[in-house]
């Protein structure tokens, strides 16, 4: 631990040309603050003290063998994490010897800890051009309907617990934010956040010395973690939303554990996923989408921290209940029925190469470790997690099945579908 609630972690990648350094703040989520939350990785990733100009910025980074600079929200359960990366070639490929890692680092920081400020404060014509982009977005939400009803569905199945706080914010707060607000929940992420800087092939030495340099005068206190935890059981709900224009009606079911999956299971959750509904191989797939024509697409995913399980399909507005029938159908089926071998060992097959095509990348490589990191427990590597996979059995996927209990369909489809519930 460098300081309180800094933590520095180095990935072996050796095998790379580039390197990748990253800084992740995880915080709680904050209803009060999320619109903030939202609207702040866009107006960092515009620049910072020493290079406030968007075009200047850029012209650095080519400059730098053409490096790749991201800041990014994400929500992880009822926290989020603000992210912070770059990536470029790595010293030894340097044409003129250059000390680049200095210099990635140097851009990473300064954009996490040095915004360009003016009067001490957020420029407030950076932040108007960006409260315009996030409204936008906001507004632009409906038009892409697979995402607008997964997304309307999950506001059913959290109502007002703090999973269900908006990652992008609410639109009616837009206008009204002000660039001393944002500042002022800038200045609580970097005094509370839990922080995590991540080396991939780069000297993690020189890029400690810069980071207690970039927080000399912080002071941190570090805030404790929302934690997970899953919506309870309750009896199934059934929305449908009719909207003009639709052909392809979409429908999102959810589903609850109840309790959020311990983290020895992750490996079980993976097959059962797709198993079911996560892959070309899956009941949903080969049986709802190809044999039964009742979908365009149908698949499963899961949030084991959080004991929620969506499955998310596109149908005819007319096969709407009989898709969602045959679905229920399908979990059923895998909870009670057999399993057959050859089934398990191909969804078995496809995870494993999965796992081995991580180390692919450097950005692969460091979800994984963050993601190990953020759930807790022993962080293990993809190789230990492949041999827990080969001994996942039918019965462990059939157990964890049958804990999730159906409690949210959400239905987007034209005013003529005939469904009147999902």
């Amino acid at each position: 631990m460098l300081a309180p609630g800094v933590y520095l972690n180095t990935i072996e990648a050796q095998k790379f040309n580039r390197c990748r350094i990253s800084l992740h703040f995880r915080f709680p989520a904050s209803r009060a603050r999320a619109t903030a939350h939202a609207l702040l990785p866009l107006v960092l990733d515009r620049g910072y003290a020493d290079c406030p100009d968007m075009t200047e910025l850029s012209r650095r980074l080519a400059a730098l063998y053409g490096a790749d600079l991201s800041v990014n929200l994400i929500a992880n359960g009822a926290d989020r994490i603000l992210s912070v990366s770059i990536s470029g070639i790595r010293d030894a490929f340097a044409l003129d010897g250059e000390d680049l890692t200095a210099q990635y680092a140097a851009i990473a920081l300064g954009v996490a800890f040095r915004p360009y400020l003016v009067d001490g404060c957020f420029d407030t014509e950076a932040v108007e051009i960006e409260k315009d982009k996030l409204k936008k977005r906001l507004q632009a939400e409906i038009n892409d309907k697979r995402l607008y009803c997964i997304r309307q569905a999950r506001r059913k199945f959290y109502g007002d617990a703090p999973e269900g706080i908006e990652r992008d914010g609410y639109l009616e707060e837009v206008p009204g934010l002000t660039p001393a607000e944002l500042y002022e929940a800038y200045q609580e992420i970097l005094r509370t956040a839990t922080l995590d800087v991540m080396v991939l092939g780069a000297d993690p030495a020189a890029i400690c010395v810069q980071l207690e340099q970039a927080m000399a005068g912080i002071e941190r206190a570090p805030a404790a973690l929302a934690g997970f935890t899953a919506q309870p059981r309750a009896l199934p709900r059934h929305f449908v939303e009719k909207l003009p224009g639709v052909t392809q009606a979409k429908l999102c079911m959810l589903f609850t554990s109840a309790a959020p999956l311990e983290v020895e299971e992750i490996d079980v959750c993976r097959l059962a996923m797709s198993l079911f509904g996560g892959s070309d191989r899956s009941r949903l797939f080969l049986n709802v989408r190809e044999k039964q024509s009742l979908c365009y697409y149908c698949g499963s995913s899961l949030q084991s921290a959080v004991g929620c399980m969506t499955v998310d399909s596109g149908v005819e507005p007319d096969k709407a209940e009989e898709a969602q029938a045959a679905i229920l159908a399908e979990l059923d089926r895998l909870c009670a029925g057999p399993i057959e071998e050859e089934e398990l060992e191909d969804c078995r097959r496809g995870l494993l190469n999965g796992l081995e095509s991580l180390a692919d990348s450097l950005s692969g490589l460091e979800n994984w470790y963050y993601m190990e990191i953020c759930r807790g427990g022993e962080v293990r590597t993809p190789a230990q997690s492949a041999a827990r996979l080969r001994a996942v059995t039918r019965e462990q996927v059939r157990a964890l099945l049958a804990r999730f209990s159906f409690s949210v369909a959400y239905l987007v489809t034209s005013p003529e579908g005939g469904a009147d519930h999902a």
